[in-house]
């Protein structure tokens, strides 16, 4: 038998971004965690494993790009930025059409995600991985092909009505079974804040990622409002975190990447 392809190679620490349901915001809150992470020096890649809804590259800028392999036939990512500290690779580059359909089956859907976590030339210190919604089989894929790589943890997002949050509370079952350490819980489109204003209203509701934080003994990171210039800017592939750094959605990414990172950061500064 041959050796095994390894896992992550070139990737410092893993982050995973799960969801109970989609329509939370997950893969939004997985661009702004790296894009924070990029603010504060790190060299950060995206992974989008979510096959089915590759949103990604759209978010980022990158839509339409193509991908480079390497003379052993390995994929490189494609840069976000001119220094090339953001990094993103995603199905969606592979798909001839972004109408295109994923309709595959368990196995090869399995067969691409073990491809996407050992075939990628990544070089950075922090890898964001943007799973689909739910506990599928590509979860359990990721799960069993990530099991010896260099894994910080899973972030869990929801939204504060009480449905989305038993959903969550489901992955966050989950992740305990598959033994993924459990970072916290950002409690995403927690309010409104008015573009004319600034004023925060709570439309839909409020505390119920907090409340299942406090239940299951986990790190609550933060309560995200909707803002419709994050929107925008997700929609039309901007850096909300670089355009807009001093408003309030911002320096809470940064309170979250602090709290995630702090640990990872002292023990970089002790190797220096």
């Amino acid at each position: 038998m041959g050796t095994p392809e390894p896992v992550l190679a070139g990737v410092g620490n893993t982050i995973l971004v799960l969801s109970g349901k989609g329509g939370v915001g997950k893969s939004t809150a997985a661009v702004q965690l790296a894009a924070t992470l990029r603010a504060k020096g790190h060299r950060v890649g995206v992974l989008d494993v979510d096959l089915c809804g590759p949103s990604i590259p759209r978010m980022l800028g990158v839509e339409g790009r193509d991908v480079l392999t390497t003379p052993e036939g390995k994929w490189v990512p494609v840069s976000v930025d001119e220094e090339e500290r953001l990094k993103v690779l995603s199905i969606a580059f592979f798909l001839d059409s972004k109408n295109d359909a994923v309709i595959w089956r368990g196995p090869k859907k399995n067969a691409m995600i073990k491809q996407l976590l050992t075939s990628v030339v990544w070089n950075v210190d922090y890898l964001i991985i943007d799973t689909p919604p739910g506990t599928s089989d590509e979860h359990i894929s990721v799960m069993e092909n990530i099991r010896h790589a260099p894994v910080l943890g899973a972030v869990l997002v929801t939204t504060p009505q009480m449905v989305a949050v038993d959903d969550v509370t489901r992955e966050l079952t989950f992740c305990r079974r598959t033994g993924i350490s459990i970072l916290g819980i950002i409690e995403n489109m927690s309010g409104f804040v008015c573009p004319t204003c600034s004023e925060c209203s709570n439309i839909l509701a409020s505390g119920g990622g907090e409340q299942l934080a406090e239940k299951a003994k986990v790190t609550f990171l933060g309560r995200i409002p909707i803002d419709p210039t994050l929107s925008r800017c997700t929609e039309e592939g901007l850096n909300y975190i670089d355009k807009f750094a001093n408003s309030p959605i911002c320096q809470i990414y940064h309170s979250i990447i602090t709290k995630l990172t702090r640990q990872t950061d002292e023990e970089m500064e002790v190797e220096k």
